[in-house]
């Protein structure tokens, strides 16, 4: 156990029992499958396959059975990832009954998208457009469409690129926000349990992720002290003036009550 070659085929002996079970559980039924790419830490893409279907049972089961890597995000590209892992589990696309992706062309396009090419080879795998990835377009639409909060978010936005544009802004956050922690221990104001307290950063929300402005929203809270500190720092540093002027002008907009309001 103290191999790390050994501790890795331990994990994969383990994935392969639990997919072993999966596909007992499937058995020769129908089933659709869902799928989403991102790239990871490492600048590599990686596509989740999940597979939903209905057990003996009648309960509705999604079950991910992989993480592939592909060199592109093209629909041919994917298609073949997906060829490919079918091909491995001994499953066939014609039993393919459903399909759910996120709207982008290279999946959902009518003609050259992912598709509309699982649909020449199988006619009966209905597409639906992933419901929370709709849900979370509607969401952000609805809060542009308002003035006062799409200017919020842009103000906040901007707040994010001034402050983790350098990493020495960054860890002047991380060295305020280390002493106010200690501050707080001392005054027995925090909790110590292990797994709190960890370090925080200032998160980017993303266009089409509303939960990603939430973790934006709830990390400003948390770094609010720190965060001013960093911003009186480039108001009165030898920066340039427009490097000043953007820091105050954020800095007076988050102590006023629309800010906090919002």
């Amino acid at each position: 156990m103290t191999s790390p070659k050994i501790q890795k085929d331990i994990c994969n002996c383990f994935a392969q029992e639990v997919l072993k079970r999966i596909f007992e559980e499937l058995g020769d039924d129908v089933f659709s499958i869902l799928v989403d790419e991102s790239r990871d830490i490492s600048k590599k893409e990686q596509m989740a396959v999940v597979l939903r279907y209905v057990d003996k049972y009648g309960v509705v089961k999604e079950r991910f059975i992989g993480l592939v890597h592909v060199m592109e995000t093209s629909a041919a590209c994917l298609k073949s990832a997906i060829d490919e892992l079918f091909s491995q589990y001994n499953l066939s696309l014609a039993r393919v009954r459903g399909q759910g992706y996120d709207g982008a062309s290279n999946m959902a396009g009518e003609f050259n998208g992912l598709k509309a090419l699982v649909l020449k080879d199988n006619s009966s795998a209905y597409y639906i457009h992933c419901f929370a990835h709709q849900l979370q377009l509607v969401i952000v639409a609805l809060a542009n469409k308002h003035d006062d909060i799409f200017f919020f978010f842009d103000k906040v936005s901007t707040l994010t690129n001034v402050v983790c544009s350098s990493c020495k802004r960054i860890d002047m956050i991380r060295e305020s926000q280390r002493e106010k922690l200690k501050e707080a221990i001392g005054h027995e104001e925090v909790e110590t349990v292990s797994g709190l307290n960890q370090e925080l950063s200032l998160a980017r929300a993303g266009d089409t992720r509303w939960s990603s402005h939430h973790k934006t929203l709830v990390r400003l809270v948390q770094l609010y002290p720190s965060i001013i500190e960093v911003l009186e720092y480039i108001r009165n540093s030898s920066y340039t003036n427009a490097h000043q002027r953007q820091a105050s002008g954020i800095w007076t907009y988050m102590k006023a009550y629309d800010f906090a309001y919002y």
